[in-house]
């Protein structure tokens, strides 16, 4: 098997206990709640209801039915733009978005919707003043990544919150990859809307995501159709989460994911990060002291699992294809769906190589790695 080092796509592999969950839900269930009364469909539902439950008490949301289950952390970004703002709403994020984020932005503008991106340092950080002064009275909306994909950078969320509440404006997160690694309690931190995966840092299966919604905040549905109830009416139903919820549930990719969650309850959210930052600092030494590499992000503190590089003369994407053809390493090479950070950090149109370990890598994983990028470096791979 190759040495996978591609985390910030997806967690891999998965915990034995997501594997089973999955096999035992699709062979003994197989169906999906809601749409019967006999016992596999209450005992979907049962699945359904402790995954959410779990999830809400993770993420500090008091009313789990406001905890709703997507396909992706992109389309719970897409029902928090899409659902909550209309023409004449102004909007501010930042220069260092992913796509899940930006491209929906980029359509409501088209829509009637003011956007306006705050600039980022070249380490990718934001000031929560920055954000304060691009704030207007018709700010409706503050939303960005907590933790970059690309660089590992980690944002003020506490302190953007804080700016957010005082403009009258309501707070959006990406967490696509800072969910199940940092601590977020969005009661605490001031969270209005949080999107996550459930694939990555909660260790799930892909195909799985969640948008938690504040007390009190109405969105309008990105799509309609059966939810198993109020059958009757043509309308969508009011209520949560069943507002949001169309379609045939994925029973076994949320046992899946409440198998991932347990996992990561069990293990402990500050091992799992302590072992990040072990791996990470092995990567960041091993990397900065290799003659030729270019190191993106923050230079100290605080930061998530992702590292980008370059290496002089050589083109990422070759790069990630000679560690793959060479070594058998699985890197992420080019933009990493984040084109405007690459602007920022100045490796626009290239991008960067990707490296992003996770709590099944070893340290002997790291040294085989950084083994492998100094004789690619040296001309000997």
């Amino acid at each position: 098997m190759s040495l996978f080092l591609d985390n910030a796509a997806t967690s891999f592999p998965k915990p034995d206990s997501v594997y089973r969950a999955m096999d035992a839900a699709m062979r003994e269930i197989g169906v999906a709640p809601g749409r019967g009364g006999y016992r596999q469909s209450l005992a979907a539902a049962r699945i359904v209801f402790e995954t959410r439950s779990a999830l809400a008490r993770f993420f500090g949301v008091t009313d789990s039915s406001r905890l709703i289950f997507t396909h992706s952390a992109t389309e719970s970004l897409n029902i928090a733009v899409h659902g909550l703002l209309q023409a004449g709403d102004h909007v501010v994020s930042t220069t260092v978005e992913h796509n899940a984020l930006l491209r929906p932005l980029h359509l409501v503008r088209g829509r009637g919707v003011e956007v306006s991106f705050v600039q980022a340092d070249r380490e990718g950080v934001v000031s929560e003043r920055d954000i304060a002064r691009a704030m207007r009275p018709n700010t409706r909306l503050v939303a960005l990544a907590h933790c970059s994909n690309v660089t590992g950078t980690l944002q003020p969320i506490a302190e953007i919150a804080r700016t957010a509440r005082a403009g009258g404006a309501l707070l959006l997160l990406d967490a696509a990859q800072s969910a199940g690694y940092f601590p977020l309690d969005m009661e605490a931190l001031g969270i209005d809307l949080l999107a996550a995966p459930g694939h990555k840092g909660l260790y799930g299966p892909s195909g799985t995501g969640i948008l938690a919604v504040a007390a009190g905040l109405r969105l309008e549905p990105l799509l309609v159709g059966g939810t198993g109830g109020n059958a009757s009416s043509p309308e969508q139903p009011e209520e949560m989460p069943e507002r949001f919820e169309s379609g045939t549930t994925n029973t076994p990719a949320l046992a899946g994911l409440k198998a991932g969650l347990d996992f990561l309850l069990e293990t402990g959210m500050e091992s799992v990060r302590a072992k990040g930052k072990l791996l990470v600092g092995q990567l960041l030494e091993g990397l900065r002291g290799t003659p030729g590499v270019t190191v993106y992000g923050p230079a100290r503190g605080e930061r998530g699992a992702a590292v980008s590089f370059n290496v002089e003369g050589h083109d990422p994407a070759t790069l990630g294809f000679l560690l793959d053809n060479r070594y058998d390493i699985a890197v992420r090479a080019g933009l990493h769906c984040a084109p405007d950070v690459h602007r920022t950090i100045g490796t626009y149109p290239e991008g960067t190589v990707r490296v992003s370990p996770g709590f099944f890598n070893s340290e002997q994983d790291i040294a085989f790695f950084l083994k492998a990028v100094r004789e690619l470096q040296s001309g000997q791979g």
